[in-house]
């Protein structure tokens, strides 16, 4: 019945003949979802999209809590032909408009506790219906769902069909709207299930939000083409996850989860089931690495996506996983270092832009044909805008955003090479690299450190730590000590913030 749709197919495929296999195992209370009644509930709220007036190509904006109503909502649009469009949980009523008016969206749904606030912003952008989803999976979408028979038959959909636009997180200029196809979706999904070896006997700790590539199109994808199971968290709670680990093989997160799960006691033993952590959305410092070797005896799985991609890079499943890096090209994704105003490609070891071409890039900008033009080439590379070099042995390393490379005194400074040094100074937990404005130099190298706990970290003992291993011109003119650095929901540094909130330090 599936099959005449690219994605629902492949999401389904795998779990056809296994009903009654579990899919779902809901954190806290401890329910059980199986296969058989996941997709029975996806037909019916297919069913509800269309009674509601959603048609094949119509987005669907949602804003709500994790529950299986979102995900079931995620693959009802799937089967219905829509393009589903979730929305990080934390914008506000402001930053929803914008996301709304841009994506014209023909259903909007929304946490039920926000549905006045939120009301009158959908009516203003030209929504013409809402439903909700509180935390407790119960609403009107529910409600609408409840109302449908099981049976549905999917949309026909091809591999170029729209699955999904994701946001970009926005740190400059416009949020951009990433169309990501089913091929795209799809391909990627079931080249990292090969990859990371993922089986119907797999219990996944998902732990991860929703709204973004890592836990919607990697954590729950994978499980689907799997035909694996998830240990279902609301989101991110230690004593949760250690918990789970006992019955669980798979963990996938980001690295807070990794250093606050190494404060918690008891965690080499609840480990010891487990065959593989995967960390993403943001660097895992080489200390996090090792220590979680020493603790769990387990290497953490390294690799690096992006929005408009998905993963391009993994380090291996057998092998070397090494720190400080992000492995190789997964299999179908060609990657090139590249000079950033020839285009040439680079010699090994050189530091240029990273250009990705696979089944994984995405289809363009939604509405910036402009945007899309500049970012993705005729010949199908997409331009990251991440630094990177290739190392001798063919791994993958991320040096920096292209946006954040500091030009002092007309020489080129690459954070990561300045934050490396400073992350392995004696007290140092971790710290951030930007430049500012600097009358003499055009931009002066600024480092923002993080002390580990009851260290006491000053300027001097930063400067004189790093003076003997760099060059004076990308050696920082200033260290600022701060509690902690700023980051988005997936635990990504926001250098943006940091270089705002010193702009004015050489004025």
């Amino acid at each position: 019945m599936y099959d005449r749709n690219h994605l629902a197919h492949r999401l389904r495929r795998a779990s056809s003949r296994a009903d009654d296999r579990p899919f779902l195992i809901h954190d806290p209370d401890g329910r059980v979802t199986g296969y058989g009644a996941f997709f029975h509930n996806t037909e019916r709220m297919a069913s509800a999209l269309e009674r509601i007036g959603v048609q094949p190509g119509d987005r669907v904006a949602v804003q709500a809590p994790k529950t299986q109503e979102m995900l079931e909502l995620y693959v009802a649009c799937v089967l219905a032909g829509a393009v589903f469009l979730p929305l990080n949980t934390g914008y506000t009523p402001a930053e929803i408009r914008y996301f709304l008016s841009d994506a014209m969206p023909v259903l909007f749904v929304c946490d039920s506790g926000k549905l006045e606030a939120l009301t009158s912003v959908a009516r203003e952008c030209g929504v013409a219906h809402i439903r909700t989803i509180a935390a407790d999976g119960s609403g009107t979408l529910r409600e609408a769902r409840e109302a449908e028979v099981a049976g549905y038959d999917p949309v026909p959909r091809g591999p170029d069909d729209l699955a999904a636009i994701l946001y970009t997180s926005g740190t400059t200029g416009r949020s951009k709207g990433a169309m990501l196809t089913h091929r795209a979706l799809a391909s990627n999904s079931e080249t990292l299930r090969e990859v990371w070896r993922f089986t119907a006997e797999d219990v996944l700790i998902h732990a991860l939000p929703i709204f973004h590539t890592h836990g919607l199109f990697v954590a729950t994808n994978i499980a689907l083409m799997a035909g694996a199971s998830c240990i279902f968290l609301p989101g991110f709670d230690a004593q949760a996850i250690l918990r789970a680990m006992p019955e669980a093989t798979a963990l996938m997160g980001v690295p807070t989860f990794y250093t606050r799960l190494l404060q918690q006691e008891g965690l080499a033993e609840a480990a010891r089931n487990m065959r593989l952590f995967v960390s993403g959305s943001a660097p895992l410092l080489a200390e996090t690495h090792a220590r979680w070797r020493a603790v769990t005896g387990h290497a953490i799985l390294e690799r690096y996506g992006m929005t408009e991609t998905n993963m391009n890079t993994s380090n291996p499943y057998d092998g070397d996983r090494r720190a400080g890096t992000v492995g190789f090209p997964l299999p179908g994704v060609e990657l090139a270092i590249r000079d950033p105003e020839t285009r040439a490609d680079l010699p090994q070891g050189e530091i240029g832009v990273i250009e990705v071409r696979g089944p994984n890039v995405f289809a363009g900008y939604w509405q910036m044909p402009e945007k899309t033009a500049e970012e993705l080439r005729e010949d199908g590379f997409f331009i990251t805008g991440d630094l990177g070099k290739v190392d001798a042995d063919g791994y993958v390393h991320i040096v920096g955003r292209a946006k954040d490379l500091i030009i002092s005194g007309g020489f080129n400074v690459y954070p990561k090479e300045v934050e490396t040094l400073i992350d392995d100074l004696p007290g140092v937990l971790e710290s951030a690299v930007i430049g500012v404005p600097h009358p003499d130099f055009g931009e002066a190298v600024v480092a923002v450190v993080v002390p580990q706990s009851g260290a006491d970290i000053t300027e001097d003992a930063v400067l004189a730590g790093v003076a003997g291993a760099l060059a004076r011109f990308k050696q920082p003119k200033r260290v600022i000590v701060r509690h902690e650095l700023p980051r988005n929901t997936m635990g990504k540094v926001q250098k943006a913030a940091l270089r705002q909130d010193h702009a004015g330090l050489f004025a």
